[in-house]
């Protein structure tokens, strides 16, 4: 069946992200148990209800200094919350432009406030462009919406608010586990595995014919 819409992860997909450069950070600063920075329990704890938008930057800040169990500024927390970002790829940004050219695209990141500011202002300076809506005919960030992928309920916001037929619309993302959510509520997949990039898959805008899409 014909693709004739394309939803797209942000962090991996479209922009490049290393958590261990956090962790790293962490380290610098007095933080020695980086096995425990690894940890499902870490996410479960500090980061989970951030990315849904449940905590604010405020909280997340307190939850972080006393996991750690160090009394560091919150600016020292977000410089090391935000070394795991890198600037977003300039051929990347023009893989996405072009794919608009073709296709109805839309973007889907599990996503925090601190880290919106950042890659927003990149966008803003570097490719001109106000915010995310104005590159994809709309961007939506689980702390916004207070959903996450890979959660069913995500991906079924995004398909009820555009009447999208789900059989018709891909979805990129670099996780298994995001990807088995989209299948779940009927998307069409494309696991976007390392060191493949946005780019390896679409020719002057278009999806590359045999692309194995799921």
């Amino acid at each position: 069946m014909r693709i004739e819409n394309i939803i797209f992860d942000f962090g991996g997909v479209i922009i490049d992200i290393d958590p261990l450069m956090t962790v790293k950070e962490l380290e610098k600063l007095g933080c020695h148990n980086i096995y425990k920075l690894k940890s499902k329990d870490f996410y479960e704890k500090v980061i989970f209800k951030f990315e849904k938008g449940i905590d604010t930057p405020a909280v997340f800040h307190n939850k972080l200094r006393q996991y750690i169990g160090l009394n560091l500024t919150d600016q020292q927390l977000d410089d090391a919350w935000n070394a795991l970002l890198f600037d977003i790829p300039q051929e990347r940004i023009h893989v996405i432009e072009q794919v608009k050219k073709y296709y109805p695209i839309y973007l889907l990141s599990n996503s925090n406030e601190i880290h919106y500011d950042l890659f927003v202002r990149d966008l803003q300076l570097r490719f001109g462009y106000r915010e995310f809506d104005e590159l994809f005919d709309k961007a939506y960030f689980s702390f916004d919406l207070h959903l996450a992928k890979p959660h069913i309920e995500i991906y079924e916001f995004i398909i009820n608010q555009h009447g999208l037929n789900p059989a018709k619309t891909l979805f990129i993302d670099d996780r298994i586990e995001n990807i088995e959510g989209a299948l779940k509520a009927g998307l069409k997949t494309y696991h976007l595995e390392s060191p493949q990039q946005i780019s390896d898959i679409f020719q002057e805008g278009i999806l590359k014919p045999e692309l194995t899409i799921i």
